[in-house]
């Protein structure tokens, strides 16, 4: 009976969460124009309690775009900019000296960091030193920072959106590729359409201020996280996400030829984990009630954007990690099971 009381309040949450996806995507609209790809890409990641990292160049509203959805979840946000003389305590917080003048007696206190926030922007987290990207990383994983030999619990629901520039190199410390491994989505942003960038234009030079609502509170997001692990996912789409992550690794047999030619290392199994994630979210925001193979395949790409390392020849070739996943999926069949 009880399990009954469950599943009806599950079916009507996925209802009330589709209808909350369309008045998020219209407040969101009322202030950045375009770019339903990314805001849809990171809706998902946020309800998988996933992490994203933004690549994209400067000046195409990514930390406009991060700070709109904040608001709209009413969510605390914190953005933090990367500099190579950035130190791990500017993160996560530091311990200062305190004197009670009562007493005069000095003791030390925890000032929190930028990192304790529910969104947290990373700009540009490949101009930073790597002891610098660590500590957010850590955070990232773990919930939590430690000072001082003492814990402290991240605000919840926690989601790092990190940005980083593909035009400028000089002076950057690359994410290595388990770090990158992180982060759920790669998401890339790209130039609006020609209609998109007159109004752009249009709007950001006029007096134009919107007023955003509320759509969704924290406790309310920490719900929809729980209810996304309660999507069923039928056997045949768990099995097609898994064979289209190993069929991207060269040497393990089974694979395409062009994936020998072109791919040095291939996707982890955290890749078949988020491919599943991502659907089951993709799927409860569109209002149905359990994953498809079409799920799995709309997140593939910025699932494996970032886990695919490609080979001199692919270079050469002028072949990046998305044309290998367009190949993939144009390749690897979906295959019911009896």
């Amino acid at each position: 009976m009880e399990e009954k009381h469950r599943e009806n309040r599950d079916i009507q949450a996925v209802e009330d969460l589709n209808a909350a996806r369309e008045k998020i995507v219209g407040q969101v609209k009322k202030v950045i124009v375009g770019q339903d790809r990314v805001i849809e890409e990171m809706l998902i990641a946020l309800l998988s309690d996933g992490h994203c990292l933004l690549v994209g160049v400067p000046g195409l509203a990514k930390t406009l775009l991060i700070s709109t959805i904040s608001r709209v979840l009413d969510l605390t946000f914190s953005r933090i900019q990367f500099t190579p003389d950035l130190m791990p305590s500017d993160i996560t917080g530091t311990d200062i000296i305190e004197e009670d003048r009562a007493t005069g007696k000095r003791s030390f206190r925890f000032v929190k960091g930028p990192v304790f926030a529910n969104i947290v922007l990373a700009d540009e987290i490949n101009r930073t030193p790597p002891k610098t990207q660590a500590a957010l990383l850590q955070a990232m994983q773990e919930r939590q920072v430690t000072a001082a030999g003492e814990t402290y619990q991240l605000d919840l629901p926690f989601f790092v959106l990190a940005t980083q520039n593909p035009i400028e190199l000089e002076g950057t410390y690359p994410l290595p590729e388990a770090q990158l491994d992180r982060f759920m989505f790669n998401i890339y942003v790209d130039y609006p359409a020609y209609d998109e960038e007159v109004e752009i234009v249009e709007t950001t030079t006029s007096a134009y201020a919107p007023d955003l609502d509320v759509v969704l509170s924290a406790a309310e997001i920490l719900e929809l996280q729980r209810l996304v692990r309660r999507v069923p996912v039928p056997r045949h789409v768990v099995e097609y996400a898994v064979r289209l992550v190993r069929a991207t690794r060269p040497g393990g047999g089974g694979e395409p030829g062009f994936i020998t030619d072109w791919v040095s290392w291939g996707a982890g199994p955290r890749a078949s984990q988020y491919l599943i994630l991502g659907a089951k979210t993709r799927a409860i925001l569109h209002g149905r009630y359990a994953a498809s193979c079409e799920d799995v395949r709309k997140v593939a790409e910025p699932v494996l954007r970032h886990r695919i390392v490609t080979n001199f020849n692919a270079e050469a070739e002028g072949v990046g990690t998305i044309d290998i996943t367009r190949k993939l999926l144009a390749e690897i069949p979906e295959v019911k099971s009896d």
